[in-house]
């Protein structure tokens, strides 16, 4: 194909991989759509078009015909996919379009991959196709994707049944949507997150206290905090299990001192029996390497 292409008969080749590559989407296996010669044929039809003479070469017409293909396919397919879907179930059919989606971007990144050697596209074409999927579906609906995962959190702290796996795969497209550039997409997430603990953990508190003697409250929150280290480091990044351990750590046991200490005096409760308690607490390993002092994690043996 060492010919000359004209922008009209290169786009009419084009678009027979396009056709094919959208298919993708309706779960078609990249193997069973395109032959090794059907690759070559696209990838030389692009070649040739970017490397004929002005006013010949096509790069910048290229480019934008591969960022139309991915939003037309978001448009056509992945967003009818996502409508009227909420909670888990709106956090299946993201992730599983995102992984097919990225399957798809990569088999037309593969046609076009001549267009990032060109000096003047605006980005390369993998932060192209990122950049239209948070465009079109992300940025669209986020509140409800973030809702969805902040909820399912909430129903595995209460013992219901999820699904972690969902959770790890929607936490990874959180920050894959980032581009791996741009972490705010997720950090949002985490903050949310963790003030979303935050107030859980401080009712709990309350309610332990009225409730529970000191002793009882102290087994408690350790029961807790292993129980929270155990379920979220199955699918929250390891930074944010530490930030989130710290934050359960200070609403059960920090900022409740002064009042265990005073029911403790009022209990007349062993104070070995006391401090081997508040010892275990402090003992934990909340998600770093190593475990803090006893001093800096349980200000309560007084």
């Amino acid at each position: 194909m060492g010919r000359r292409i004209s922008l009209e008969e290169g786009l009419g080749i084009l678009e027979e991989g396009i056709v094919k590559a959208k298919m993708i989407l309706d779960g078609y296996p990249t193997n069973a759509l395109f032959t090794a010669a059907e690759y070559m044929k696209y990838y030389d039809c692009v070649y040739f078009m970017c490397i004929q003479y002005h006013p010949s070469n096509y790069s910048a017409h290229l480019y934008q015909r591969f960022e139309r293909a991915l939003k037309e396919s978001i448009s056509s397919k992945v967003l009818p996919s996502l409508q009227d879907k909420n909670d888990a179930f709106l956090l299946i059919e993201l992730t599983n379009m995102w992984a097919k989606y990225k399957v798809m971007a990569k088999c037309l990144g593969g046609f076009f991959l001549y267009l990032d050697r060109h000096e003047k596209i605006d980005a390369s074409l993998n932060d192209a196709s990122v950049r239209c999927f948070r465009d079109l579906v992300f940025n669209v609906h986020y509140h409800k994707f973030h809702d969805a995962a902040i909820l399912l959190i909430n129903q595995d702290r209460s013992k219901n049944s999820i699904d972690r796996g969902l959770l790890n795969n929607a936490m990874t497209f959180f920050v894959e949507i980032g581009g791996g550039k741009n972490t705010n997409y997720y950090d949002n997430l985490e903050k949310a997150i963790l003030a979303d603990a935050a107030n859980y953990y401080s009712r709990l508190a309350s309610e332990w206290l009225a409730c529970n003697s000191s002793v009882d409250y102290i087994k408690k929150a350790e029961w807790c905090l292993d129980n929270e280290l155990q379920r979220v480091s199955q699918y929250l990044h390891q930074t944010t299990v530490k930030k989130l351990l710290q934050v359960v750590q200070w609403h059960l046991m920090d900022q409740t001192a002064s009042q265990l200490i005073e029911k403790r005096k009022l209990e007349n409760v062993d104070a070995t029996t006391y401090q081997e308690l508040l010892s275990g607490c402090a003992n934990m390993n909340l998600g770093d390497e190593t475990s803090a002092s006893p001093s800096q994690q349980c200000p309560m043996s007084q």
